[in-house]
Protein backbone atom coordinates (compact mmCIF):
# COMPACT_ATOMS: atom_id res chain seq x y z
CA UNK A 1 0.00 0.00 0.00
CA UNK A 2 1.07 3.55 -0.59
CA UNK A 3 1.56 6.47 1.75
CA UNK A 4 -1.50 8.39 0.63
CA UNK A 5 -0.84 11.53 2.67
CA UNK A 6 2.67 11.86 1.27
CA UNK A 7 1.36 11.35 -2.26
CA UNK A 8 -1.26 14.06 -1.69
CA UNK A 9 1.52 16.39 -0.53
CA UNK A 10 3.57 15.68 -3.64
CA UNK A 11 0.55 16.31 -5.86
CA UNK A 12 -0.01 19.67 -4.14
CA UNK A 13 3.70 20.53 -4.29
CA UNK A 14 3.51 20.07 -8.07
CA UNK A 15 0.59 22.49 -8.21
CA UNK A 16 -1.84 19.84 -9.40
CA UNK A 17 -5.19 18.59 -8.22
CA UNK A 18 -6.07 14.93 -7.83
CA UNK A 19 -8.41 15.33 -10.80
CA UNK A 20 -5.53 16.55 -12.96
CA UNK A 21 -3.40 13.59 -11.92
CA UNK A 22 -6.31 11.27 -12.74
CA UNK A 23 -6.42 12.70 -16.27
CA UNK A 24 -2.68 12.12 -16.65
CA UNK A 25 -3.35 8.48 -15.73
CA UNK A 26 -6.24 8.28 -18.24
CA UNK A 27 -8.74 7.46 -15.51
CA UNK A 28 -11.74 9.39 -14.25
CA UNK A 29 -11.29 11.34 -11.00
CA UNK A 30 -13.71 9.06 -9.11
CA UNK A 31 -11.54 6.05 -9.94
CA UNK A 32 -8.46 7.94 -8.78
CA UNK A 33 -10.16 8.85 -5.49
CA UNK A 34 -11.12 5.20 -4.92
CA UNK A 35 -7.56 4.07 -5.61
CA UNK A 36 -6.26 6.69 -3.17
CA UNK A 37 -8.78 5.54 -0.57
CA UNK A 38 -7.61 1.92 -0.96
CA UNK A 39 -3.96 2.93 -1.29
CA UNK A 40 -3.45 0.73 -4.33
CA UNK A 41 -2.37 1.67 -7.85
CA UNK A 42 -1.22 -0.43 -10.80
CA UNK A 43 2.43 -0.46 -11.84
CA UNK A 44 1.70 1.55 -15.02
CA UNK A 45 -0.08 4.21 -12.96
CA UNK A 46 2.79 4.34 -10.49
CA UNK A 47 5.28 4.78 -13.34
CA UNK A 48 3.31 7.71 -14.73
CA UNK A 49 3.04 9.37 -11.32
CA UNK A 50 6.78 8.96 -10.67
CA UNK A 51 7.54 10.69 -13.96
CA UNK A 52 4.81 13.36 -13.94
CA UNK A 53 5.19 14.28 -10.26
CA UNK A 54 9.01 14.12 -10.29
CA UNK A 55 9.08 11.67 -7.37
CA UNK A 56 12.69 11.11 -6.34
CA UNK A 57 12.16 8.29 -3.83
CA UNK A 58 9.24 6.23 -5.13
CA UNK A 59 10.04 3.25 -2.92
CA UNK A 60 9.33 5.36 0.17
CA UNK A 61 5.84 6.22 -1.07
CA UNK A 62 4.57 3.40 -3.27
CA UNK A 63 6.15 0.41 -1.59
CA UNK A 64 5.95 1.44 2.04
CA UNK A 65 5.89 -1.11 4.84
CA UNK A 66 4.39 1.40 7.26
CA UNK A 67 1.47 3.33 5.79
CA UNK A 68 0.71 5.59 8.73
Amino acid sequence: MIKVNELRGIIAKNGLTQSQVARKLDIVPQTFYEKMKKGIFGSDEISVMIKELHIENPMDIFFADDVT
